[in-house]
């Protein structure tokens, strides 16, 4: 049932206003003056209000301009005498919908109020449409548009209304963020915060205070009350990106988080109430983070109500041509280039590389090669695979040529990229975590793992 809120001091017209409009089925909200208006605006949010211009203390339009400060898309039509029409058509080039005159005939109210609801209605759905095609082409530029996105965007569909959980599973530099902003886009929650984590960027002492926030004085350097993670996200999305990084006592904490809809601050003893839907993302394989116990089972089962999994890019080359002309239009942007497309040449060099590093690796090698670029194309000249794809086939041919076993191939592989990597970073680990595509806990624990000095 739509709403009608009816702005008029007048008694008997209020009367006869409401009278008319509840034959007509519309719930009726009647107030006598602009500052009632005004509060019950921001209330109850009517769906139509009808104004007159003469009221004591404000006159009609300055209750007309606090209301369009609430909702510059409130609908409004104004009441006003005959001799009065000059403010209501200045109304109306400020946005109001219509005027009506005192006297005025019933038939004519009526037609011009469901007139002017179902023009809104349908000015709403065409502004929806928009913004979902808006939606939907940011989706194809950044996704792509082949069977295995398609499937994707499917699943997104599915969960997305819903407050499930979700973890998405995929290899550094698949879009995994991307997914995660899109299922909040796409749900109730989309007009309340999304808020991004990286589990691996977080110092393991400072976990918890950034996931559950402190008081005053809790701890040296506490100057003051702050936020956790949660809070800011509270009524939103919160995404835990790379959530195997998570130390197990933080782990623990955000257990008991999740099962309770709690959080307490350090050094607080008060309980906040949250409601954050959590997504997840891990370029590990779960099931081996917990057999080597890194990750809690009880905390997968938990957060895993729905698990997506994202195709690398080598596995979806019909995308590269989409996701590189979108990247291409990126770069020119930002480095102010008017470059008009790829050459054949340079799109079939694009096409036939096997994309370690996915979508990441893909745009970065864009942005580079229309810097270099100093033609209307890019041409194959621009785009260097030659690094990247050379070392990993001369390390790789070498362990092969030894005859070694496939696992010792693969940990000398790693183990020499790792070394190239801080060597060519001149001993800076998080750069050389960058240059890998990996974080730099991911890189600490293969560092462990190989047997390298850390």
């Amino acid at each position: 049932m739509e709403s009608i809120m009816i702005v008029e001091d007048n008694k008997d017209m209020q009367f006869l206003l409401s009278n008319i409009l509840r034959e007509e089925g519309y719930k009726i909200i009647s107030v006598g003056n602009g500052a009632r208006a005004i509060q019950e605006s921001k209330k109850k949010e009517p769906d139509l209000v009808l104004l007159d211009m003469k009221l004591p203390g404000m006159h009609g339009m300055e209750v007309f301009e606090e209301l369009r400060k609430i909702n510059k898309e409130i609908l409004v039509i104004m009441i006003t005498a005959f001799g009065d029409v000059k403010d209501a058509v200045r109304a109306m080039k400020l946005g109001a919908y219509d005027y009506i005159t005192k006297p005025f005939d019933n038939d004519d109210l009526i037609l011009t109020i469901k007139k002017a609801l179902k023009t809104h209605s349908l000015s709403m759905e065409v502004e929806k449409l928009k913004n979902q095609l808006r939606t939907d082409r940011i989706i194809i530029n950044e996704l792509g548009q082949s069977p295995a996105i398609v499937k994707v965007l499917k699943q997104i569909d599915l969960i997305a209304p819903t407050n499930m959980s979700v973890i998405i599973q995929g290899k550094s530099g698949t879009g995994k963020e991307v997914v995660a902003n899109i299922i909040h886009q796409r749900s109730d929650r989309k007009k309340k915060p999304f808020i991004a984590v990286d589990c691996g960027a977080i110092p393991d002492t400072l976990v918890e205070s950034e996931l559950f926030g402190y008081e005053k004085g809790a701890f040296t350097g506490a100057n003051s009350t702050k936020k956790g993670k949660f809070e800011e996200a509270n009524g939103g999305t919160l995404l835990l990106d790379e959530i195997t990084n998570l130390p197990l006592e933080g782990q623990a904490k955000l257990l008991r988080t999740l099962e309770e809809r709690k959080i307490y601050h350090i050094g607080g003893k008060k309980p906040i109430d949250i409601d954050v839907r959590v997504i997840t993302t891990s370029n590990l394989i779960f099931a081996e983070e917990i057999a080597n116990g890194n990750f809690r089972e009880d905390l997968f089962h938990r957060l895993n109500e729905f698990e997506i999994d994202l195709p690398l890019l080598k596995e979806r080359k019909e995308d590269i041509p989409i996701l590189a002309r979108e990247f291409l239009k990126e770069a020119n942007d930002e480095l102010g280039k008017s470059i008009k497309d790829f050459s054949v040449d340079a799109m079939k060099l694009l096409l036939e590389y096997s994309w370690p590093g996915n979508i990441r690796e893909l745009k970065h090698k864009i942005r580079r090669a229309t810097l270099l670029s100093e033609s209307e194309y890019i041409t194959p000249v621009d785009i260097s695979m030659r690094e990247t794809a050379g070392n990993e086939n001369s390390i790789l041919m070498s362990e092969i040529a030894k005859g070694t076993t496939f696992d010792n191939v693969i940990r000398n592989v790693e183990k020499e990229l790792i070394l190239k990597a801080i060597e060519k970073m001149g001993g800076n680990k998080s750069k050389a975590a960058n240059l890998l595509n990996i974080n730099r806990k991911t890189l600490y624990r293969k560092m462990k793992y190989l047997g390298l000095p850390i």
